[in-house]
């Protein structure tokens, strides 16, 4: 789900971890903010940022990674879009940003 923020008061960065996002960076260096929907590493909220331009536009693309990939340097793993549950966490986010 694309989830875009006009004229954002800070940095995606800062703007994630309000929301309770924590950041990590894959094995190709991108960077990655992801917030767990329990006690478990999955399932959890996963967020890339595809363009950023400070106190203009963040344009991001969330989904949830419902589990680990099925094998060793697979990317694949079973993950959910859109729906109900991926709309509420953006309006959370959206929420949590003052947007």
């Amino acid at each position: 789900m694309k989830i875009i923020i006009q004229n954002p008061k800070s940095h995606s960065r800062n703007l994630l971890r309000q929301a309770g996002y924590s950041m990590s960076q894959n094995r190709k260096g991108e960077i990655n903010f992801s917030r767990r929907l329990g006690p478990s590493e999955y399932p959890k909220f996963h967020i890339y940022v595809n363009k950023e331009e400070v106190g203009e536009i963040i344009e991001m693309e969330m989904h949830i990674d419902e589990k680990k990939p099925s094998y060793e340097g697979s990317k694949a793993h079973s993950g959910q879009y859109d729906g109900d549950l991926v709309e509420k966490e953006k309006q959370r986010i959206l929420k949590s940003m003052s947007c």
